[in-house]
């Protein structure tokens, strides 16, 4: 049952609040539709998805003399049924803002210089020659994007594993949902959600653990309040923080961090001891693993020498994601340890509370959905977190169906689409590993034109991301090429990655619109087309791939990324496995080859066409063999919806299968609590946490440059309790400096802002170009995802 338009701008929060916004007499709201009308009279109206976060909003994009004059929900768009955030409302400035990079620049006696698109490609194709002769594919690399269009980041990977032969390649994604992806992998043997954005209008229950809905994905958030002010639904909201999520929750549990861990095995062992769990949902679907036990954090000892020996110790341990079976009797013992009062004990929330939500998870009349973002997977234990969130949705068979299931929200708008189907981290290919000789095959016979030729794609993955910013700083890597994202400000430990001294003689090379601290690092610059200034394709979080045409021409001699690669590909002689970089039909024939990969693979795309005709397709997307129709997939592992399931289950269209887990079995993995590798001590008392706002995106490249969102916010405040501040004699307002193992920084304090942060715990949320709080935070990570932990690390506070 999706919900009608109708109903959700009648019922939505959101819709009130925009509503309000416009309290404006009929004969005003006539006179505005008459000037929308005249506005639009003459224009061209485009489908596209929004540029920002991984939901996937639809938007009419109305231009103009070439121009894009208005941007607007799109009522058609099943994901938003025409309703936008405040940055969607904004979205037509996004391509129009200052310091747009217009044309290529190589840098020459320590400038930046304009040069032509010629001399520019010559430069860097003449560069690669030189290192892959001399050092050979290690020492190259790119930094790609979960904002990389679907085709782009094909090319991207097509152009370094099968090309370069290089598995150098990583996306910010691993920023971002590395953690998810893994746990999913380990649990399922597949990527991704199982079910759609529909489970929104099912659910009796919302749990979100570290996610700020209302801000980070507003229309979602929508539709979850929507169904709250319908069904009675009710939020249960898990966080070090308080929120606008928290304003609208029932429950708000506030823990301390890192102990969502503790909370997670106290519910599962609330399932299991009272014998509450789907006994036979277990058994039939489900196999137990036991973790590896502090398989370390990721500490580079030059920049955490205070955790070398910690880190030693723990690595000297088996492989960080190894496991070893287990059978239910010993899984149950093992949680016997987590009871509300332990749990309470370590995270700070009433037991009673826990064992409430331990109650409505347990219920088995009550549908429940759990949603997380960034406070789970930015997290040294974050693939654990994932894990325990499975295992209750498991235990009690609450998995795959309308309104129950474990969902994971994305940031970026094509961190699905591209950085995980396409397949554009370190050690992926678009279907299966580099690890794996028949995945190659596969690769080796669409890429090469023979599988036998699978030993030229490495076999061994490449550097991820923070190993590449690491392995560059160090001068190890003779040529970096960042396509469409921005590591210098992005990345944790910022300091260490924008010192140059060691690594002046590599090649930086940055593709990108608008000016950034990772072009001003650059050697050379490439200007980049935007969003519908390009032909494209996104897949958002709920495997729903979209497509797009291009509205109008990008500035000045700006080009699309995979133009970029295309022409580089061509003067190293690779011009043969790519379409002509000028070819119209270029984002055709790439998505076509694409498909060839998922075709059979349980992840079938429709042809380039239905994209064209649709608002997006979730997938397996396949074709009815009676009428030709080409069916979307809303919930996976389902026989009534899945035909993969069911023809798994003989042609059943009941059931739910893992079909493709080992013996059809989902993994449960026992995963203890484990502390953060830099917690708050008498030096540093404070935990850091960072994150983003409502009105900015990321590390503010497009919303600092869009007038109304920059005017809101202007630059990052610090949140801090008020009892925190009025103990170290700082008023609201008032200047503090910030100060971490790495680097310190001045803030101005919030202690009665939108978000409440509990006693012992600031937040600084990232998007500020101008003070980056990534200069104090610490580049660990989950060993098993490398993704890092943005959200702890330790810090003095002192008034200014």
């Amino acid at each position: 049952m999706a919900i009608s338009r109708r109903d959700f701008l009648k019922n939505t929060a959101a819709a009130v609040a925009l509503s309000s916004l416009t309290g404006i007499s009929t004969e005003a709201k006539v006179q505005l539709n008459k000037d929308k009308k005249e506005l639009l009279s003459g224009t061209k109206m485009f489908k596209a998805p929004c540029r920002f976060c991984g939901t996937g909003c639809g938007v009419q994009v109305h231009t103009k003399d070439g121009k894009i004059i208005m941007t607007e929900g799109d009522p058609k768009a099943p994901v938003n049924l025409g309703l936008n955030c405040i940055k969607g409302y904004n979205l037509s400035n996004v391509l129009y803002g200052k310091e747009r990079i217009l044309y290529p620049e190589i840098r020459k006696n320590g400038k930046l210089e304009r040069v032509s698109w010629d001399e520019a490609i010559n430069y860097i194709a003449d560069r690669y020659k030189k290192v892959l002769k001399e050092k050979g594919p290690n020492a190259v690399a790119m930094a790609g994007s979960g904002q990389w269009t679907i085709p782009e980041g094909y090319v991207a990977s097509k152009f370094m594993k099968a090309g370069l032969k290089s598995n150098n390649i990583d996306p910010n994604a691993r920023y971002c949902m590395a953690s998810a992806v893994a746990a999913f992998i380990r649990t399922f043997q597949a990527d991704e959600p199982m079910g759609s954005y529909e489970d929104f209008e099912h659910a009796d229950v919302f749990v979100t653990w570290g996610a700020n809905m209302a801000e980070m994905h507003p229309i979602l958030f929508s539709r979850l309040v929507a169904q709250k002010e319908t069904n009675g639904s009710v939020l249960f909201d898990l966080t070090t923080r308080e929120s606008r999520t928290s304003d609208e929750a029932e429950t708000v549990l506030l823990m301390k961090p890192q102990t969502d861990l503790a909370i997670l095995n106290a519910i599962a062992n609330y399932i299991v001891a009272n014998d509450l769990y789907d006994k036979k949902f277990v058994e039939k679907n489900t196999r137990i693993k036991m973790a590896q036990i502090e398989p370390g954090y990721g500490i580079d000892p030059i920049s955490a020498p205070h955790l070398a020996n910690m880190e030693n110790a723990q690595r000297g341990r088996k492989k960080a994601g190894a496991g070893t079976p287990m059978s239910f009797a010993e899984y149950k013992k093992f949680l016997s340890t987590y009871s509300f009062e332990y749990a309470e004990k370590l995270s700070g929330v009433p037991a009673g509370k826990i064992k409430k939500l331990a109650k409505a998870y347990a219920d088995p009349s009550l549908k429940v959905m759990s949603l997380w973002t960034m406070g789970f997977n930015q997290h040294t234990r974050g693939v654990w977190c994932n894990h325990l969130i499975y295992n209750i949705h498991l235990l009690m068979g609450k998995i795959s169906e309308p309104g129950n299931g474990p969902f994971s929200l994305t940031g970026q708008p094509s961190a699905c689409g591209t950085a995980r189907e396409v397949g554009t981290f370190a050690h992926k290919l678009p279907i299966g590993v580099v690890m794996n000789k028949k995945h190659r095959e596969i690769a080796a016979k669409i890429w090469l034109g023979d599988a036998k030729k699978e030993n030229e794609i490495p076999s061994k993955p490449g550097f991820h991301m923070t190993k590449m910013m690491r392995e560059f700083e160090r001068g190890r890597l003779d040529i970096m090429w960042v396509q469409c994202c921005n590591p210098f400000t992005a990345s944790p430990n910022i300091a260490r990655f924008r010192d140059r001294s060691l690594n002046k003689d590599s090649m930086l090379i940055v593709s990108d619109s608008y000016r950034t601290a990772s072009t001003d690092l650059a050697d050379v610059v490439l200007p980049a087309a935007m969003w519908v200034e390009k032909e494209g394709f996104y897949g958002n979080a709920e495997r729903r791939t979209q497509h797009w045409f291009q509205a109008v021409l990008p500035p000045g001699e700006a080009k699309d990324d995979m133009w970029h690669l295309l022409a580089v590909a061509e003067k190293l002689g690779l011009g043969h496995m790519f379409p002509d970089k000028d070819d119209p039909q270029k984002v055709k024939k790439v998505f076509e080859e694409y498909r060839l990969f998922k075709t059979g693979s349980s992840k079938d795309l429709a042809p380039y066409e239905e994209y064209v005709k649709a608002r997006g397709l979730c997938w397996p997307v396949v074709q009815d063999k009676k009428t030709g129709e080409w069916k979307e997939t809303k919930w996976r592992y389902n026989a009534k919806y899945d035909p993969y399931a069911s023809k798994a289950l003989g042609g059943k269209k009941e059931g739910i299968i893992f079909y493709k887990a080992t013996g059809n079995k989902a993994t449960m993995w026992c995963c203890p609590y484990e502390p953060s590798s830099e917690i708050p001590d008498n030096d540093y008392p404070f935990w850091l946490c960072t994150g983003r706002v409502l009105e900015h995106w990321h590390t503010g490249t497009m919303t600092n440059r869009i007038p109304a969102l920059h005017r809101a916010v202007p630059y990052a405040k610090m949140e801090m309790h008020p009892d925190d501040a009025k103990k170290l004699g700082i008023r609201r307002g008032e200047k503090a400096k910030v100060s971490s193992r790495r680097g310190t920084a001045f803030y101005e304090v919030d202690t009665h802002g939108r978000g409440k942060p509990q006693k012992g715990l600031v937040f600084i949320p990232f998007f500020d170009e101008n003070n980056p709080i990534n200069m104090l935070t610490l580049d660990h990570y989950d060993p098993i995802s490398k993704q890092p932990d943005y959200k702890k690390c330790a810090v003095k506070i002192e008034k200014a």
